[in-house]
């Protein structure tokens, strides 16, 4: 399954679960919510995944988190703010050059609508 099938999937299962509890939880309740539904479609999840920084033969390993990796290829950062602001949008860029991954959703489920919330970034594609 290519990538952009993935991200379909993902906002698929995104939607079921805003549609399920609205908007307004915490950002970990929709994280888990989401590690839990997307195993049920066969995707393999990984949650709060450690991205090392690596310069010359330093690695710090204490600096990134993703909140999901999906398939090991998309990475889905969830948020359940008033609104993305740019520095959300550079932390998934950071996230995806770190990790050298293609593409990214930031997934805002503090949205009545979910399609009003859900930048989609892309790192070299």
């Amino acid at each position: 399954m290519n990538e952009n099938e993935v991200t379909k999937i993902i906002l698929d299962m995104a939607f079921k679960i805003l549609t399920k509890f609205g908007p307004h939880l915490f950002e970990s309740v929709y994280e888990k919510l989401l590690a839990y539904e997307l195993p049920k479609k066969g995707f393999q999840v990984e949650r709060q995944k450690i991205l090392p920084l690596l310069y010359e033969n330093l690695k710090i390993e204490s600096g990134f988190r993703t909140d999901l990796l999906v398939d090991d290829a998309v990475i889905a950062e969830i948020k359940s703010i008033e609104s993305v602001l740019p520095v959300h949008k550079k932390q998934l860029l950071t996230y995806l050059r770190l990790s050298e991954r293609h593409l990214g959703l930031l997934i805002n489920f503090n949205k009545t609508h979910l399609k009003d919330g859900i930048p989609r970034l892309v790192n070299n594609l």
